[in-house]
């Protein structure tokens, strides 16, 4: 039986991990965090009161794994919390740098993990690797991402990976004209690593993204769409029963599938 304490847990992932977790053979609920629901009972059949403090929760009830789906300002704190209890860590909420989560698990306990995703739907998973594979035969590329208006990063954790992909798969970078005419600053998007991504918030989005290629006498376009957040509970669940037997700093939730 593997332990979890979901932080965040009242979060509009969060509410979906609690009851992914419940539902789940062999995994079991023993704690939910949230300080703005602190001493509020969780609910879905848990028996549990959310907790507001996360070392607190913890000590409490010794969870193997803490699944953190919070916000940029608070999650680097969290992580470090877990960590240093020696509590395993699946993070989905992106905006920390490599050098911060590299930071992090170098200071973790000896056969502690800290895995973190962009993403854990599986299809985001497998457009990313598509559009790995097609960079490197039309490495004329840019990259559109579409998000909830209450997203706090830009461009989102999928699209940074998504063009780092590219960027390690592709043989050349050829040119992308037209920034230095643009009428409007920023109309062509942003540039990491030498990928154009465009980002795009709004409501009644969920998480979305295009990878759009382009070539002589031709296009190709790669999209993904959670039209739902419980697209990301499967990769959740399977990022929780694979975490607890490694250790160090793991990336991608396609380390875990045979993609």
């Amino acid at each position: 039986m593997i332990t979890v304490l979901v932080n965040g847990a009242c979060g509009r992932v969060g509410r979906e991990v609690v009851r992914a977790v419940l539902a789940e053979d062999g995994l079991s609920l023993v704690a939910a965090v949230d300080p703005v629901h602190a001493g509020e009972a969780l609910g879905e059949g848990s028996g549990l009161t959310i907790v507001g403090d996360l070392a607190e929760a913890i000590e409490a009830a010794r969870p193997d794994v803490m699944v953190d789906f919070t916000n940029p300002g608070v999650v680097e704190a969290a992580i470090a919390t877990a960590l240093g209890r020696g509590v395993h860590c699946v993070v989905g909420t992106t905006g920390l740098t490599t050098a911060t989560l590299e930071s992090l698990a170098a200071n973790a306990p000896d056969g502690t993990c800290l895995f973190m995703a962009p993403n854990f739907a599986i299809g985001a998973v497998l457009m990313m690797r598509f559009a790995q594979t097609a960079a490197r035969y039309m490495p004329h590329v840019e990259i559109i991402e579409l998000h909830h208006d209450r997203k706090a990063d830009a461009p989102s954790g999928t699209a940074l990976r998504t063009a780092k992909l590219i960027a390690g798969a592709r043989t050349h970078v050829p040119d992308a004209p037209g920034r230095e005419t643009e009428l409007a600053e920023g109309a062509r998007g942003a540039i990491v690593d030498e990928v154009t991504i465009h980002s795009v918030r709004l409501p009644g989005l969920v998480a979305h993204q295009e990878v759009l290629f382009g070539g002589q006498g031709q296009t190709l376009t790669i999209r993904h769409d959670s039209i739902d957040r419980t697209s990301f509970m499967p990769g959740v669940i399977l990022a929780i029963r694979e975490t607890v037997k490694r250790s160090g700093l793991i990336v991608g939730l396609e380390h875990y599938l045979e993609v």
